[in-house]
């Protein structure tokens, strides 16, 4: 089985390229997603939403904006974790939290958040003397953070509630917790292989010291709460009856975040709002679709508008200050290639 997967996946490297099914992947996505969109929306009384929009209680939006806020906030430790994993502690905290908020709010809404984020995060981190290898390495753990809190809230939250992922995929409940298991089991397996031993991942200077076990358990717990933040943003915008959980909820709300990202449209408008209107039947949509127009507000509009003004007010002191931008390093290599288990072993390679 391995060695089919294995044929397969060289055939798809070689003969088609990963990149054209990305691509492609995309693309599907965001067409599905347009069609789905458009079928929802054409049914949908304009009137309607604008009057559930001004009928959510102004309560519920100001909880929702200090669940966005302590989203954010929390997005701030995913840089801190990064810069203390590759060895930067000289970098204050506060540096860590320009960095990852306007980066972040910058590659929500612009789309293509590897570069646009990335050079957000080189302009404010070459201050400090980073270079773009190791701006390249805080994206790489940043990433790792996300993607291991995206896995453990799927993971519990699908084995408890399979329904709200049919919601989402159409398949089976039985399925969808089957495939809560076979994540939770991968994960456990990664934290289990990160605590024998130092891990490092890649070659020459691209090498990260993959974080131990407690600590790898640290970077869960900020992606869980970073998710559960804006969870808890959404889920107080949308209406209280019926009421479908919290639990059920938070896995629609990241199941259609990560369509949104697999899509790479800006801040995966159209595909994760569809998600979203699919997934949640039971709702009046014009109620749905107030919820969610508030919610993109508070978190992509509201904190890109602040982002500009913090990036363009810190360029206009250096200006001042005649300070020039620092000049982009060459990168040696894209992404981190290869595997090593001790420090030993990287130095072999080499």
């Amino acid at each position: 089985m391995l060695d089919a997967l294995h044929r397969a996946a060289v055939f798809c490297d070689q003969r088609i390229g990963w990149n054209r099914i990305g691509v492609a992947l995309s693309l599907t996505i965001i067409a599905v997603a347009a069609v789905v969109l458009y079928r929802i929306l054409r049914t949908m009384d304009a009137s309607e939403v604008v009057e559930a929009l001004v009928t959510i209680d102004l309560r519920d939006v100001t909880l929702a904006a200090l669940f966005v806020a302590g989203g954010y906030f929390t997005l701030t430790f995913y840089d801190l974790f990064a810069l203390r994993t590759i060895g930067r502690s000289d970098v204050p905290y506060w540096a860590a939290a320009l960095a990852a908020f306007t980066s972040y709010s910058v590659g929500h809404n612009v789309g293509a958040s590897v570069f646009t984020g990335g050079a957000v995060r080189y302009r404010v981190y070459s201050a400090w003397g980073l270079t773009a290898v190791e701006v390249a390495k805080i994206c790489f753990v940043a990433g790792l953070t996300f993607w291991l809190g995206n896995a453990t809230v799927l993971g519990l939250g699908i084995a408890y509630a399979p329904l709200a992922a049919t919601a989402i995929d159409q398949l089976p409940a039985w399925f969808n917790r089957g495939g809560a298991f076979v994540i939770l089991i991968v994960l456990a397996l990664y934290v289990g292989w990160v605590w024998r031993r130092p891990r490092i991942v890649g070659r020459d200077t691209w090498c990260v010291n993959l974080p131990g076990g407690p600590l790898t358990l640290l970077q869960i717990g900020i992606g869980i709460v970073d998710l559960g933040f804006c969870a808890l943003a959404m889920y107080m915008l949308v209406p209280g009856e019926p009421n479908i959980g919290f639990v059920t909820l938070a896995v629609i709300f990241v199941s259609a975040t990560l369509l949104g990202f697999a899509s790479h449209a800006p801040g995966g408008i159209g595909v994760f709002d569809a998600a979203m209107l699919v997934a949640l039947w039971q709702f009046d949509k014009e109620d749905v679709l107030a919820g969610l127009l508030l919610f993109r507000l508070l978190y992509y509009i509201v904190p890109f508008a602040l982002s500009l003004l913090i990036l363009g007010g810190r360029e206009l002191v250096l200006a001042v200050r005649g300070v020039s931008p620092p000049p982009l390093e060459p990168i040696p290599s894209l992404a981190p290639t290869e595997v090593a288990t001790s420090p030993e072993a990287s130095q072999e390679q080499a």
